[in-house]
């Protein structure tokens, strides 16, 4: 499997990430990225967007500050991810965008760490306000598709919230506003290497003393999930992983990243990085069915 998997890798991938100096075209951009399933980073890509210049503090507390949105709280920053024998998903709060920032401009004490990362279309859903400061969608993406995004995503964080190794199966358009987001990356053909395990899923809850407790979502099916740290690989316990090809780029305000549907990804963000991402559901693509395949076949022979 090895062997194979580099034959894949060396087909498609370079050993960084590339970047495009400007946004392409649809055809081009099927033929030398979508097609062949290989990430990248465009810039200038939406220079033209309000949001780059509007987004700061005191325009948001003036245009959305009063809505009450989602945000993800965790003791760790780990949302979605494996603590010991559990799949541990954040506790789910509802406050004002005024308090999130106050609470990650360190302006009230509290405890926890918060993630606004509610993946549901959550900016055209609870901050409608601030959808002109951006484009509905990527022309060029969605002219190369032939189909408009299915989410727009808004993310806003503290540096210790951590998105665990996981992959998706949408095609993945991640414009950061502000901030920098570090991405570690794997290709699809690195499944092999890959440990999965299945754990009871859970929830984390804070009792009124601050502290953090996990509790059991009773009934619930279990849960695959990757219970390797890749930036602290337990390589005793999973020697496999010493063949993958991770790859790390870095991701800065006024740049997107292009990443391909069942690309592996763990990402990490700077204190107050804001994000806007658009999914594209490809689920029934042909990459999607030969990566799957390849994924039935892993899971046979490990």
């Amino acid at each position: 499997p090895a062997e194979a998997a580099m034959e894949e890798v060396n087909l498609y991938l370079n050993h960084s990430i590339p970047i495009l100096e400007e946004p392409p075209d649809p055809l081009q951009f099927y033929r030398d990225w979508i097609g062949p399933n290989r990430p990248c980073i465009i810039r200038n890509a939406f220079n033209h967007w309000p949001a780059l210049t509007r987004w700061k503090s005191e325009y948001l507390k003036e245009k959305v500050g009063s809505k009450v949105i989602s945000v993800a709280v965790t003791p760790n920053g780990y949302a979605d991810a494996v603590n010991g024998d559990r799949f541990v998903m954040p506790e789910e709060r509802h406050m004002t965008f005024s308090t999130v920032l106050d609470i990650i401009e360190g302006k009230v004490p509290h405890s926890g760490i918060f993630y606004v990362q509610k993946q549901c279309s959550n900016l055209l859903e609870e901050l409608p306000e601030l959808k002109d400061d951006v484009e509905p969608h990527i022309s060029w993406m969605s002219d190369a598709l032939g189909k408009l995004p299915d989410a727009v995503n808004f993310w806003l964080g503290e540096s210790k919230a951590i998105t665990s190794m996981h992959k998706d199966h949408y095609e993945n358009l991640y414009c950061v506003i502000s901030g920098e987001k570090t991405f570690l990356l794997l290709p699809p053909t690195d499944r092999p290497f890959i440990p999965y395990g299945v754990y009871q899923p859970a929830v984390y809850h804070e009792r009124d003393n601050g502290e953090f407790e996990v509790v059991d979502q009773i009934g619930a099916e279990k849960v695959p999930w990757i219970p390797l740290d890749p930036l602290d690989p337990d390589l005793q316990r999973f020697p496999q992983y010493s063949q993958a090809h991770p790859l790390c780029c870095s991701v800065k305000a006024g740049e997107m990243l292009y990443l391909p549907s069942l690309w592996f990804h763990h990402v990490q963000q700077t204190q107050g990085c804001i994000a806007v991402n658009f999914w594209y559901d490809m689920e029934y693509d042909i990459k999607y069915n030969y990566f799957q395949l390849l994924d039935s076949l892993s899971d046979i022979t490990t």
